[in-house]
């Protein structure tokens, strides 16, 4: 297995994503090929202490940015550390590559220069979220805009697969978001692709409200990448609301302070549930590779758990399983 890391990407680079790969280095013993301009690496890793081979530094000496056209990096910026890690990758089904940087640039390079594995449409970005039962698969959270019913449909197969072999949940249940629980409710696309859902492979259980996202009443839920990353960001945003009020409410006098003190554990674990940097990254999940879009935030702790999330996709063969089960549908 060879693990890629975008040295240059995201908005704590290259500090915070050199800190987080030589932390999995060392805790997991794989090798760690970081991406990025030699000299501003190799100042990084000075910090640090680790086994020699654990790190190998890949030079690259362009970084994309935000604001690049993400279609068009993939000709004028070859040698950035996004494009080499992603050349890298294509043509060796067991490695992974983690990238905080530009989700657009990722995206079509992972599309463009990888390619789909065969029998898929389109891929997904699939995030993980808290619910009362564990976890709960969401995709597409922003790979596509606009969707068609099959899209939906193939989301639902690759991420079943990805919670039974990843999360270990058997038969996992897949639901859609819908406006409303009953049958016969939403817009075209929700109709068609609740039709389409009933008749594929997989354990559909009907609609899902946005309401009941972190209910636990299904295990892997499927929209359009445009509803799905509205629903991402206002989930990330209300959250953070929601932490900072407590801890202004429970700093706001001397009663409240020992409050707070004897709640500090149970919060602590309850505002753990709902922290990105737990599960590092979003799978890219329908390409001929393993592509782990990090959060653009990332701390070293996100982007620790980020490649630790890619690991488990390798060892897995994540890539053969929606391979084979897909032509099997």
């Amino acid at each position: 297995m060879n693990i890629y890391v975008d040295g240059m990407g995201g908005d704590n680079a290259p500090y915070e994503i050199v800190k987080g790969a030589v932390m999995a280095a060392k805790d997991f013993n794989k090798k760690i090929h970081i991406i990025g301009p030699t000299d501003i690496i190799n100042d990084e890793l000075k910090k640090y202490e680790f086994e020699s081979g654990l790190i190998e530094v890949v030079n690259a000496t362009e970084v994309i940015t935000n604001d690049d056209e993400p279609t068009k990096v993939i000709r004028r910026k070859k040698d950035s550390s996004m494009i080499v890690g992603i050349n890298r990758v294509k043509e060796d089904n067991e490695s992974i590559f983690i990238s905080a940087g530009s989700t657009g640039a990722l995206l079509a390079a992972g599309t463009l220069m990888v390619g789909r594995i065969k029998g898929i449409q389109r891929p997904a970005l699939t995030v993980m979220l808290p619910s009362r039962r564990g976890i709960t698969l969401l995709l597409d959270v922003g790979a596509n805009v606009d969707c068609k019913a099959s899209y939906l449909v193939q989301f639902g197969q690759m991420a079943s697969i990805y919670a039974e072999e990843v999360l270990g949940i058997k038969n996992p249940r897949v639901g859609i978001i819908n406006i409303g629980t009953e049958e016969g409710k939403g817009n075209e696309l929700t109709k068609e692709a609740s039709g389409l859902l009933k008749e594929a492979n997989i354990n559909f259980v009907g609609n899902i409200e946005s309401r009941d996202l972190v209910e636990g009443y299904a295990d892997v839920i499927v929209c359009d990448g445009f509803t799905g990353n509205i629903m991402l960001k206002l989930i990330e945003g209300l959250s953070a609301y929601i932490f900072d009020n407590l801890k202004t409410a429970m700093t706001s006098d001397t009663r409240s302070k020992i409050g707070a003190v004897m709640l500090k554990p149970a919060l602590k674990s309850f505002k753990k549930k709902f922290d990105y940097k737990e599960t590092g990254g979003a799978p890219l999940l329908g390409v001929k590779a393993g592509i782990i879009k990090a959060h653009g935030s990332s701390d070293h702790r996100a982007f620790y758990n980020a490649i630790k999330q890619g690991i488990i996709f390798s060892e897995k063969n994540i890539l053969r399983l929606i391979s084979n089960k897909i032509v099997e549908i």
